[in-house]
């Protein structure tokens, strides 16, 4: 990869910094999901589909993991508004709302 300058924009719809990005790498964040929990990076309208080259090649960069072993960033559905009620009686018949819960499971398999 080029020699990025630091203030060069990797996230155009989070306005994300080149710099941003390589701040949580060293911070320890190694995979895209993890500087997107830091920086909103790849959070914007086009869901990660222009930055997520960028962002992958800065990881390889500076922490030298292949690029087949960066995962790709997580999808998750579009939102669509529900009512607070739904929420309130924590129901789970609303296909929304067991979506957002099914996403609380962490990876080993336990739900926080």
């Amino acid at each position: 990869m080029n020699k990025l300058d630091k203030t060069t924009i990797i996230c155009r719809c989070e306005e994300i910094s080149y710099e941003e990005i390589e701040a949580v790498i060293s911070s320890g964040a190694k995979r895209f999901d993890d500087i997107k929990r830091m920086t909103r990076c790849g959070m914007g309208p086009c869901q990660s589909k222009i930055c997520t080259s960028l962002v992958s090649a800065i990881i390889h960069e500076k922490t030298g993991i292949p690029f087949h072993e960066i995962p790709l960033p997580r999808m998750r559905m579009p939102i669509s508004p529900i009512k607070l009620e739904t929420l309130a009686t924590n129901s789970t018949s609303f296909s929304s709302v067991k979506s957002v819960l099914d996403e609380v499971e962490l990876e080993d398999g336990k739900v926080r």
